[in-house]
């Protein structure tokens, strides 16, 4: 397998010591860019803080609360209260996903590392373009490539102590934008130099997932070594899921724990049950791909946060376990995606 320590934020650590992980989740982060309107009757629900009387409402219009779409100073005793339960309930490590763009917080992940126990791991590379100053949009790919490679083997601009441990997430939209696939092609070549771990974050589109897929392998991306996000919002269907999964890289289901009767993202998508996200991982391993499953939660806005309402990153421990044990799974299969599958991707 190569080397087998994976860079922390507090360092080196054996893959072996990662433990339970989860893949995708966020400790700090800004999505006010993608503030929605809420319904014109609910309006007056959202004009305040998180609280007991309005938290049932933005749990299904979660992107309509300014307030909830900042992860950052005034939730980070929240953040670190859950990260510790998450380790009290078996927990092991965290990948933290927040790239350029979306305002990654690496001195914020070192305290809930060093407060918690859990191993976090940092990314590098750039979200959508949407998140992107004009700066950053003007970028070239070779000035992007040179980025990542500085964050992965040097140190991280914001705090060259640590180094992150790979890249991700690489956001686009669909159609995928410019800046998008030069960003996409970047995290390639740094990719097929490096032979490290990524991670992409999928537009909203069944084509979306395949279309990032040909960039990055034309660009010299190594499949195996990567993993698609967000496959429950996106591939619906258990035949394009299939198909996708013929590419080699990771499918991971990593919104646990969102289950909504409208997508504000995409209304006419039917956001899955976690039980639905199960029968989806079910159907995948009996196709033999258990070794290309992942799972997490993709925590990004405060009210699913304990002290906000929410189920916390310990909820795949806490809730999703039991029923992958009733639906048939065996705990070396949960073993597998939770803490083989994990180890063998950020293994370099």
């Amino acid at each position: 397998m190569g080397t087998q320590s994976v860079a922390t934020v507090l360092g080196p650590v054996n893959v072996s010591l990662l433990g339970r992980t989860l893949t995708h989740e966020h400790l700090a982060i800004d999505f006010e860019p993608f503030y929605v309107a809420p319904p014109v009757q609910l309006q007056n629900f959202f004009d305040a803080n998180i609280n007991i009387q309005n938290v049932g409402f933005i749990k299904q219009y979660p992107y309509s609360s300014s307030t909830n779409l900042q992860l950052n100073s005034d939730s980070e005793e929240a953040v670190l209260q859950d990260v510790k339960l998450f380790k009290e309930h078996g927990g092991g490590t965290i990948v933290e996903n927040t790239s350029h763009g979306i305002k990654r917080n690496i001195p914020f992940m070192k305290r809930v590392s060093r407060e918690s126990g859990v191993h976090i791991i940092a990314g590098t590379g750039h979200y959508v373009a949407l998140t992107q100053s004009a700066q950053s949009l003007s970028n070239s790919e070779e000035r992007m490539f040179d980025l990542i490679i500085k964050e992965m083997t040097e140190g991280c601009e914001e705090s060259m102590d640590v180094k992150a441990g790979f890249i991700g997430e690489v956001g686009s939209a669909w159609p995928i934008e410019d800046f998008e696939k030069r960003a996409i092609r970047a995290a390639a070549a740094a990719q097929e130099r490096l032979k490290c771990p990524i991670s992409f974050h999928p537009g909203r589109n069944p084509s979306a997932p395949f279309e990032i897929m040909r960039i990055f392998t034309e660009a010299g991306g190594d499949p195996k070594k990567a993993i698609m996000s967000h496959l429950d919002r996106t591939l619906l269907k258990k035949e394009d899921l299939l198909e996708f999964s013929k590419l080699g890289c990771y499918c991971q289901f990593d919104l646990f724990g969102t289950e909504c009767s409208y997508y504000q993202f995409s209304p006419m998508t039917d956001m899955p049950s976690d039980a639905q996200r199960l029968d989806k991982i079910k159907f995948l391993c009996e196709d033999g791909k258990l070794d290309k499953v992942l799972m997490s939660h993709d925590i990004h806005t405060k009210h699913r946060l304990i002290n906000f309402g929410g189920h916390g990153y310990g909820h795949i421990i806490n809730n999703v376990f039991p029923k992958m044990l009733i639906k048939g799974f065996t705990q070396e299969e949960i073993d597998t995606i939770t803490i083989t599958n994990p180890k063998t991707w950020l293994s370099y």
